[in-house]
Parts: structure tokens; C-alpha cells; sequence
């Protein structure tokens, strides 16, 4: 996908945030908001800070995407290594083919954006807390707390997902208190990744603003008029949060954001009666059981083919009921690990809204436990032909 995207100039979506802040970053000018004086926090900062270094040039974009493209080969080893060490080597062949071909993977390579990145990091999560429980060590406790802080500053909405991964190994060691320590140490060392960002956004903006300014914004785009009824239902839309009157993309960001938030809080609390139906719009979203056309458009205006969208639309409709039946197949410890990204994604579903993006980190366990249901059926079907 790098290659196809060649000299391609950005679409206007969250790839210009990414790039240009990368971009200023590389001159030396840290976090600022692009088109104002501003201190800037749209988004968390691993994606511009791994890309900062090849921001030189005057096709700079060109090796951005290749930041992103080198994350997305690096997971599909990342799924292969994971599936090995957990299910065997024979899932860890298939989980590998099918996270090398499975579009709604690698589409998002070669994207200025975060998703490669932060898919990546749930991955190394993941391994990193199953070595940490399986096969104790300083180092896999160290790497589950590492991954686990970069994700969240990838994606803050994977802030969700820490508690979560950190839960299931205290839930595997609850038996010996004396095996708490790995996760503590973990614990504190993915809150010191986050920390230090943190207190630059707590002393840089008039207020308070932990991760990213962005929650007003995706908070208010989601919970308006057009996205509690008619096609967009479930959704999010840039016209909620431009169509209102006091709207200034001048304004200081974390003034805007919290705006934005109590804009959005009294949106829901005045419609109440339209939550249900709403949630289950944004849950079947995500599932691609709804308002296929608006997700397909939605990707391609973040520079995905129109043709992979529809076949990796096909594809997890294909693989969610392998991946379920997989669940089945595997240890019930091991079975919540992979389990706890598809948790943290619904979570963020029900509070946000329904889209692939948001959906990307629960891919690698799709993958994983579709895998799994794979190398079954063959080992069944041979074992049917030797009795034959």
C-alpha cells in the first residue's frame, strides 16, 4: 500500500494533524496546533513523535507513510509470534497468512495515521501479558507496561484497554499474593510512559487537558441531531461540530474542548429516550451490520480503497463466527486475554461511536481465533480421512 500511495497528496482528515505535527516536530517546534498559536493535543503523541525523524524534505510524507507501513508489517510477525506461543505453531502459520491478507489490516499501512501503530502496540500488549502470567520474567513485565503506556498515547481511547489487560493478569494470579509484584510493576511503568505527558498538557493549556483535546470534539460529533436518527444514526459527523453557532476553530483548544463536552452531555441528557436505539446503532456499526455505505465512504475518505473496504467488510463476516467458535477452543485464562481488546472496543463503541477505526484494535484477536478454528477443522477433516 505504500507504494500505490506514492507522491499522493493527504486527504483533509486526521493524516494532516499527524503529518504536520510531525513536521514541526522535526523543526523543533513541540506540539503546537497547526493553523494557530496554540498550544496542540488533537491527538495522542507516539504517531508524530515515530514519524518526526523522516519529516525532512519536500516528500517527507512519502517516508511517513513508510513509518506506518514498517508498523504493519512488524504486527502481522507481532500476531504470528503471539499465536505460536499461545495456540502452536500451526495456528501461529495460519494467523499469520491471515493477518498478511486480511484488508482490514493492511489497509491501514501507509496511512498517516495512527491505526498500525496502535494495532501494534495491543498486539505487544497482549504477548507481553501472556508471557508475563506463562512464563515470568523482568522483561515481559516490562514490555507489557511499556506497550501498554505507548498504546495509550497512540490512542487515548485505549486507556480503556490498560486497566482491562492489567485485570487479567491480577485475575491469573489472584491465588498468590506474592506474584502481585509483576503486575505493579508493569502497572507503574505504563502510568510513567503516560505521565509525562500528561503534566505538559496539565501546564500548557488554560484547561485541564490530559491525553488529548480531542474528546469534545468526537464527544459532540457524536451525540447531535444527525447522529441519534436517519442514515448517520450510530455515527459521527464533522457537521454537528461545525454547525454550531459558537463553533471557532480560533479558539484555544482546551477552551473549545470543553465546550464541546458539556455541549454533548446536555445533547444526551435531553434525549435519554433515543440512548438505546443509538447504542445499538453504533454496536452494529461495528459489527458491519449497519449503514454499510456511510462506513465504506467514511474509509475512503481516509484514503482506503473502495474495493478492500467491501472485501474486508466480507472477510470479517467471514472470520467473526470463525473467531467465535475459536473462543471455544481455547484456556479459559487464555480466552479472556484475547477477549479483553474486543471488551475495551464495544466499551468505546457504546460511549463514541461505531466505525472501523475504532474497531481496530480488537482485529488481531479476530485473527488469532479464526486461526484457531482453522487449524481444528483441518485436523479434523485429516483425522476423517485416515479412518477412511
Amino acid at each position: 500500500m505504500w507504494l500505490t500511495r506514492w507522491n499522493r497528496d493527504l486527504l483533509l482528515n486526521d493524516s494532516w494533524y499527524y503529518s504536520g505535527q510531525a513536521r514541526q516536530l522535526a523543526q523543533g517546534v513541540w506540539f503546537r496546533e497547526l493553523f494557530h498559536d496554540y498550544p496542540g493535543a488533537e491527538h495522542g503523541p507516539l504517531t508524530s513523535l515515530l514519524m518526526a525523524p523522516v519529516s525532512y524534505g519536500s516528500h517527507y510524507q512519502n517516508w511517513q507513510r513508510l513509518v506506518t507501513t514498517a508498523c504493519g508489517v512488524l504486527l502481522v510477525w507481532v500476531i504470528a509470534k503471539c499465536a505460536h506461543e499461545m495456540l502452536g505453531s500451526q495456528v501461529a502459520i495460519v494467523a499469520a497468512w491471515l493477518a498478511a491478507l486480511y484488508p482490514n489490516l493492511w489497509m491501514n499501512d501507509g496511512l498517516v495515521m495512527s491505526e498500525s501503530i496502535s494495532t501494534l502496540l495491543v498486539a505487544l500488549s497482549i504477548w507481553a501479558a501472556w508471557r508475563s502470567v506463562h512464563r515470568p520474567s523482568r522483561w515481559a513485565d516490562v514490555a507489557l507496561g511499556a506497550s501498554a503506556g505507548l498504546a495509550v498515547l497512540a490512542r487515548s481511547e485505549l486507556v480503556l484497554f490498560v486497566p482491562l489487560l492489567l485485570g487479567w493478569t491480577l485475575w491469573c494470579r489472584r491465588t498468590d499474593a506474592t506474584r502481585l509484584r509483576p503486575t505493579l510493576v508493569a502497572a507503574l511503568l505504563a502510568v510513567g510512559v503516560v505521565v509525562p505527558w500528561v503534566a505538559f498538557n496539565l501546564a500548557r493549556f488554560e484547561r485541564p487537558v490530559f491525553l488529548t483535546t480531542n474528546d469534545g470534539t468526537t464527544l459532540l460529533g457524536a451525540n447531535c441531531p444527525e447522529t441519534y436518527s436517519g442514515s448517520t444514526i450510530g455515527g459521527w459527523t464533522l457537521g454537528c461540530v461545525t454547525s454550531q453557532p459558537d463553533y471557532d476553530p480560533a479558539e484555544e483548544p482546551s477552551v473549545r474542548s470543553a465546550r464541546q463536552r458539556s455541549q454533548a452531555v446536555a445533547f444526551v441528557k435531553g434525549h435519554l429516550g433515543d440512548t438505546p436505539k443509538v447504542v445499538a446503532a453504533r454496536l452494529l456499526r461495528t459489527f458491519d451490520l449497519y449503514s454499510l455505505d456511510e462506513l465504506v465512504h467514511q474509509d475512503v475518505g481516509e484514503e482506503r480503497p473502495r474495493w478492500a473496504v467491501w472485501v474486508g467488510i466480507a472477510m470479517f463476516w467471514l472470520l467473526v463466527p470463525l473467531a467465535a467458535f475459536g473462543g471455544r477452543l481455547v484456556a479459559r485464562r487464555d480466552r479472556w486475554l484475547l477477549v479483553v481488546p474486543v471488551v475495551s472496543v464495544l466499551v468505546t463503541t457504546v460511549l463514541f461511536y461505531g466505525a472501523h477505526r475504532i474497531r481496530s484494535s480488537a482485529e488481531p484477536t479476530v485473527v488469532v481465533l479464526a486461526a484457531m478454528t482453522v487449524v481444528h477443522l483441518i485436523g479434523m477433516r485429516r483425522q476423517r480421512e485416515g479412518l477412511a
